[in-house]
This record gives structure tokens, C-alpha cells and sequence, in this order.
């Protein structure tokens, strides 16, 4: 049940968030081997005085919490990532030193909505 928060000094439109917020969500099923029903995506758009990165360049920021189940692997987390820069990149025109992902993972039954608790990551990759 992953919440994914993005904070951006890019200006989008309603289409545009709608967009993001669909693409994310498809990667993030793609790459964490889930389904999409209990993906959520914050976007929260910041003024250029809120967000600092010391390796920033000129042009837009975009950082990334993805607040996450505990037990997926390094290699599903970065491809996450990777294609997350790289949608964002070439969709919003941000500058790779821009952008950055950090991961939070949490332990299944800390992970809530009103008819369901999340379960444990499977050394499968599937769901206990």
C-alpha cells in the first residue's frame, strides 16, 4: 500500500499531475510485481525557495518519498527509480541533478485503509 509523495517546483496542470500520477502508478506496478488499487500519489507543487538539492543545476526540481513495503529487493527498487527519472526527465524537461528518490519501508501491518491491512513481501515477490 504504498504512498508515493512527490515535491516539485514544476508548475503542471491538472492533465499533467493526472498524467504523472498514471505513469507512476504504472512503473510502480510494473517494477514492484503488485497491482495498481492501492497505489497513492501525492503531488504537491512547492514555490523554487522551498526545495534545495546542493548538486541542483538550473531548471525545475523534483524529489520523490516513496514511502514503501519492506522486503522488496535492491534491483526493483532502483528500476523503480530509474524509470521514474527518466519518465520525468524526458516528459518535464528536469535535469537528472534535479531530481532524487529516497525510499522509506515499512513493515506490512503499518500500512492501513479502512477494509485492509498490508501482509508481508513474499521471498517470492508475491504477497503472504
Amino acid at each position: 500500500m504504498p504512498l508515493l509523495q512527490f515535491e516539485t517546483t514544476l508548475s503542471l496542470s491538472d492533465a499533467e499531475k493526472t498524467a504523472l500520477a498514471d505513469r507512476i502508478t504504472d512503473l510502480y506496478t510494473t517494477e514492484m510485481a503488485t497491482t495498481a488499487g492501492h497505489v497513492a500519489v501525492v503531488i504537491r507543487k512547492r514555490e523554487t525557495a522551498d526545495l534545495h538539492l546542493g548538486r541542483a543545476v538550473d531548471g525545475p526540481l523534483l524529489f520523490l518519498d516513496a514511502e514503501i513495503r519492506r522486503g522488496r529487493s535492491f534491483e526493483r527498487k532502483r528500476a523503480f527509480a530509474l524509470e521514474t527519472m527518466d519518465y520525468v526527465g524526458e516528459t518535464f524537461d528536469v535535469p537528472d541533478e534535479n531530481m532524487k528518490i529516497v525510499f522509506t519501508e515499512h513493515p506490512g501491518e503499518a500500512m492501513m485503509g479502512v477494509d485492509r491491512v498490508g501482509g508481508e513481501w513474499g521471498e517470492n515477490g508475491d504477497k503472504e
